[in-house]
């Protein structure tokens, strides 16, 4: 197949006059056959993963995309069945009580193209015997106890029962997928987008957007999906939805709490809103030479007319000008109306009250080439036909005065200059903000923080700044990450705790059809803006329509390690308002549980990289995460001879809490718990998620004390 993806590559590459195809044609061809060798090329590794043995003695092979060879009358011959196709579910469902058929599941581990290792795991009497004794639970355990290569891997070859009912769940609209660490709930998500690809093939017209907490989470999961074949896909964080924005701000927490609350649409919608001025008085202004003069009424009839087609601001605004402008162009033609002239234009007298003429303006109209009504010779004559009103509408619209005054009415906005100004004077903008409230938001012009981002979007919407992007070349992901206009036909949502309310109505934006897979921890939510509970986030845009069904079992944490990140919530009062926590259950355990180190202050950083050159030595494989809050960076970083900005694919990384979200590390250190406890009044959340991120070991480098909640760990010298 990649042979003939390549000949056929090379033909559309000849020069156009060798080509026999239009050259649009012959472009379309050529993305698509790209397309196709890129996704030839990211499922070798581990292309073909199982085999299931029925009872009747048939044998299917199951891998990351189904491959066919022609057969004899037309008969398309299966040599590998795709993962996603529903007769390979019995591979991850059955089971030696219900075995569906099945006789014998066979996993299947590969290096390159070399078979390393065989699981075999029979599920029915009849295979009993010589085979009997197999372990089916081989190739999981070997996978989760694996070292971290630093990008995360797929799971389609063991993908468990309880993660294969989410993956394929026939709803439609928004699943919410809930769990604690090291249930999967990420690979949950990024495979049940690759099976909706493959199932619901209208979503490859719209792809899919995959949103994440941060850039390092982004390319942590990237190659998930292009190794199982799929390439419609954009994998973004929320701030990245927008082009050109970039995020060089960071605001306290009090700021971003009122920035993400969902009150701020409001706040948005009547600043835009008062955008427009309500002249009490005429508004004066002039056009060639003459005194022109516009009532209130009719500047507030105008509103009221471009108000009611629900246009975005700028839209509206073109309404609104016309409007006006044809009040403007009545006026003037009436006036012109109300007095007959000759053709020197001198006015002709005989006239009467009403507008009607006498014979005498008769006559002088028709010597001066003017129809009069025969039928009523005695009506008025109109001296301004369509064409010549329509000519002053356009010269009154180019008029610099008469613009001017436009805009002074119903100026053109942008998003960013209008956010700057809100921010620059939060008391004016808004009259009922309280004083702490006014000194959170206020700020001086100048970069963006990252909850900026969806009211920068919010606005947007408001003011109709945005413009679809074209065509363009490129692939459906490139065209889609590149248009924030864009309308994708289902989206995922990770570490989805962390999203404000005005991030969910940015998200909500771009799938109007409201098909979407969240998934999330509210135990793990840090940001103060996130989620306490799905019903307040998800609920002002899908009232009940949205199900939430729950992983329960914990695949990568030790048993050790979670029952001390239990202790420590346990030590924490969960904040007022924040939902039921779901805890899960550890299937594995490492015999050792984690340990801490008590240091001074100034000595912290030289402790704690030798605790890690101690680690690193004793771990055969994989990576070591130092976790830290961000005042402590700088200095570990020197201490570390690390780079500030994290690489997981480093054998040691360093990462603050927020930026540890989702992923997973062999052995983690944590430095100064204390003060992640003390950074927001999430800190315990946050300290939670660091203590969770380890498969192996974990340590804690204390400062003074242990904080409470760790002081029943052993300490070590």
């Amino acid at each position: 197949m990649r042979a003939e993806v390549a000949q056929r590559l090379a033909a559309l590459s000849a020069p156009a006059e060798q080509a026999d195809e239009p050259d649009a044609d012959r472009d379309a061809e050529l993305a698509w056959n790209s397309r196709r060798a890129a996704r030839l090329q990211a499922v070798e590794r581990g292309l073909c993963f199982g085999r299931l043995d029925t009872e009747d003695g048939a044998s299917v092979h199951i891998g990351r995309m189904g491959l066919f060879r022609d057969g004899d009358g037309g008969d398309d011959e299966t040599l590998l069945l795709d993962w996603r196709a529903p007769a390979a579910r019995p591979f991850y469902t059955a089971t030696a009580r219900a075995p569906q058929g099945v006789r014998r599941r066979r996993r299947i581990s590969t290096r390159d193209r070399a078979v390393v290792d065989l699981d075999d795991e029979l599920l029915s009497s009849s295979g009993a015997g010589a085979e009997a004794g197999l372990a089916g639970e081989a190739a999981l355990l070997a996978a989760v106890t694996a070292g971290r290569s630093g990008r995360m891997r797929d799971i389609v070859a063991t993908l468990q029962a309880e993660q294969d009912r989410i993956i394929r769940s026939d709803q439609m609209g928004v699943l919410v997928v809930e769990g604690g660490p090291g249930t999967g709930k990420t690979a949950v998500a990024l495979h049940r987008a690759a099976y909706l690809l493959y199932s619901r093939r209208h979503l490859l017209a719209r792809g899919v957007l995959v949103v994440g907490p941060s850039r390092v989470f982004i390319d942590y999961i990237g190659q998930v999906l292009p190794g199982l074949g799929e390439d419609a896909v954009v994998a973004a964080t929320v701030a990245e939805l927008r082009p050109g924005i970039v995020v060089d701000r960071v605001d306290p927490p009090a700021t971003r709490v009122l920035k993400g609350a969902s009150v701020m649409a409001e706040r948005l919608a009547a600043a835009v809103r008062a955008r427009v001025a309500r002249p009490t008085g005429p508004v004066e202004l002039e056009f060639e030479g003459q005194a022109l003069r516009l009532d209130p009424v009719e500047v507030r009839r105008a509103v009221r007319v471009a108000r009611r087609t629900g246009q975005p601001h700028n839209r509206a605004r073109l309404v609104f000008q016309r409007e006006v402008v044809g009040a403007l162009a009545e006026r003037i033609v009436a006036a012109l109306e109300a007095v007959v002239v000759d053709e020197s234009g001198r006015a002709l007298d005989g006239g009467t009250a009403d507008g009607r003429l006498g014979a005498a303006d008769i006559r002088a109209l028709e010597a001066a080439g003017f129809v009069v009504d025969p039928d009523d010779p005695g009506g008025p004559v109109t001296m301004v036909d369509e064409v010549d009103a329509a000519a002053l509408r356009g010269a009154l619209l180019a008029e610099p005065a008469v613009g001017d005054a436009l805009d002074e009415l119903w100026p053109e906005l942008a998003p960013g200059p209008v956010l700057e100004a809100l921010l620059a004077d939060p008391a004016r903008a808004w009259p009922d903000l309280t004083a702490a409230e006014v000194d959170a938001l206020r700020r001086e012009p100048g970069g963006w923080s990252a909850a900026d981002v969806p009211l920068l979007d919010e606005l947007a919407a408001l003011i109709g700044s945005d413009a679809p992007a074209g065509s363009g070349a490129g692939g459906l992901a490139e065209r889609a990450a590149a248009d924030p206009t864009w309308v994708y036909g289902h989206v995922v949502v990770d570490e989805a705790q962390e999203l404000s309310e005005m991030a969910w109505r940015m998200l909500v934006r771009r799938c109007p059809s409201r098909s979407m897979t969240v998934v999330g921890d509210l135990a793990q939510t840090g940001d103060p803006a996130g989620a306490a509970s799905w019903d307040r986030v998800l609920g002002p845009h899908l009232q009940q329509r949205w199900e939430l069904v729950r992983l329960t079992v914990n695949y990568r944490t030790p048993a050790e390690i979670m029952d001390a990140a239990e202790e420590l919530l346990a030590a924490h009062p969960v904040p007022d308002g924040a939902g039921e926590r779901v805890r899960s259950r550890s299937v594995r355990s490492e015999g050792a549980g984690p340990w801490r180190v008590r240091t001074a202050a100034a000595d912290l950083p030289r402790r704690v990289a030798a605790l890690v050159a101690d680690e690193a030595v004793a771990l055969e494989e994989g990576r070591v995460a130092v976790i830290a809050p961000a005042a402590r960076v700088p200095a570990l970083a020197a201490a570390l001879s690390v780079p500030q900005e994290p690489d997981p694919e480093r054998g040691v990384v360093l990462l603050t809490p927020e930026l540890a979200k989702g992923l997973e590390f062999d052995v983690v250190v944590i430095a100064d718990p204390a003060a992640v406890l003390a950074a927001s009044e999430r800190g315990a959340n946050d300290l939670y998620v660091a203590m969770t991120r380890a498969t192996h070991r974990l340590g804690i480098v204390h400062v003074g004390p242990p904080p409470a909640g760790l002081a029943g760990i052993p300490e070590r010298e």
